[in-house]
């Protein structure tokens, strides 16, 4: 603030509105340059640390879970949100966008996290054997109930259940877990008493459960017991950025694991990787890199390697959506090489210290200066 004023309580005012520093008129150039310059390096500072810390910050939190995107920076929020409290979290995706991993994930950093965490794929379990799964049985209860055995969410308790693929159950089992939201009891099969618990339920589905409802397939009732809180995981191809950032990641797991240092994708790879619709999301994408590290004589992994050949589909993206990817691209590459100073990034862009802090919050990108 530059003023003719010299009274104490303006520059007391003025500081606690927000400005830098108090400045009496008349003006000296070469001061006011300095004054200038000081308040822009405490800001580049600031700013700077405040990147850093929302980065350590989430690689602390959710470390298994790998994403730099606008989207999965909504996912790590709304995460953070949940994890501190006990509410049941249902995670959509499709298969192989890491639902396990988020589940694991809000557990680890919850209240319960020295507790059990108990995955039960229900899909993956014969139905006639799923009830007993669940809720487990007594001895002499049917054939072959030797002993009493008990059930998941009793190896649960006082942890976390993760129901997976909860659109699989069928009515009849999707009765009695309703019930026992409501009850917080279980009954073993062939029991006659109920057995308290105390379980923390985040369920995971690749179905439209609404439609499953439309259709009677799936309980009202039960959909909104498990939906107080939903996590929408977005595909792998809407993720930009990240399929590189995951392609680097696991390549070095597996060039580690399989002693073959030094390895890097030539830039066809790259791009073809960027442009690939990736169905099966991450996991797909680990399992190729994994077998292109296997199969791979010399140091550039190809496309040939990746199985990514040019018959291959890929997306089609629109000219400003094209712009930003590679407008993205540049920045972050940039910030890479001059490892989270701006100054330095914004020489090597040729663009100002303010468009390079511009772009960095218009594509959520995280300044890191350990790189």
């Amino acid at each position: 603030m530059i003023t003719g004023h010299d009274e104490k309580e303006i520059a007391l005012k003025a500081i606690n509105l927000g400005a830098y520093d108090y400045y009496q008129k008349p003006i000296e150039i070469d001061e006011l340059k300095t004054i200038v310059r000081r308040a822009l390096y405490i800001q580049q500072l600031e700013l700077e640390n405040e990147f850093l810390s929302r980065q350590l910050q989430s690689e602390k939190q959710f470390e298994e879970i790998i994403g730099d995107s606008p989207e999965m920076h909504a996912v790590f929020d709304v995460m953070r949100r949940v994890s501190s409290t006990d509410v049941p979290v249902l995670i959509y995706g499709e298969s192989g966008t890491g639902k396990e991993l988020v589940a694991r994930a809000i557990h680890f950093q919850s209240s319960r996290k020295d507790q059990p965490f108990v995955p039960i794929n229900c899909g993956a379990i014969p139905e006639n054997l799923l009830e007993s799964e669940l809720f487990g049985h007594e001895k002499g209860s049917f054939t072959g109930a030797y002993v009493q055995k008990k059930g998941k969410f009793e190896l649960a308790n006082q942890g976390t259940a993760f129901l997976d693929e909860i659109g699989e159950l069928s009515p009849a089992l999707q009765v009695k877990l309703l019930r026992f939201l409501q009850e917080k009891e279980i009954e073993r099969v062939g029991g006659k008493e109920p057995v308290k618990v105390d379980v923390r339920i985040l369920a995971a589905t690749n179905k439209n459960l609404e439609k499953e409802i439309e259709t009677e397939n799936f309980r009202s009732d039960l959909y909104y017991r498990l939906s107080v809180i939903s996590i929408a995981l977005p595909p792998l191809r809407e993720r930009g950025d990240d399929i590189l950032l995951l392609a680097n990641r696991f390549l070095y797991k597996y060039a580690k694991e399989y002693d073959k240092q030094k390895l890097t994708f030539d830039a066809l790879a790259t791009r073809k990787m960027q442009d690939y619709e990736w169905h099966g999301n991450v996991r797909e994408l680990e399992n190729r890199i994994r077998r292109a590290v296997i199969m791979s004589n010399n140091r550039l992994i190809t496309c040939e390697d990746l199985g990514l050949k040019d018959d291959i589909p890929t997306k089609q993206a629109s000219l400003s959506q094209a712009i930003d990817d590679a407008q993205r691209r540049y920045v972050k590459i940039a910030l890479q090489q001059a490892k989270g100073n701006i100054s330095r990034a914004s020489r090597e862009l040729g663009i100002s210290r303010v468009k390079v802090y511009e772009l960095v919050e218009k594509y959520k990108i995280v300044v890191d200066r350990y790189k």
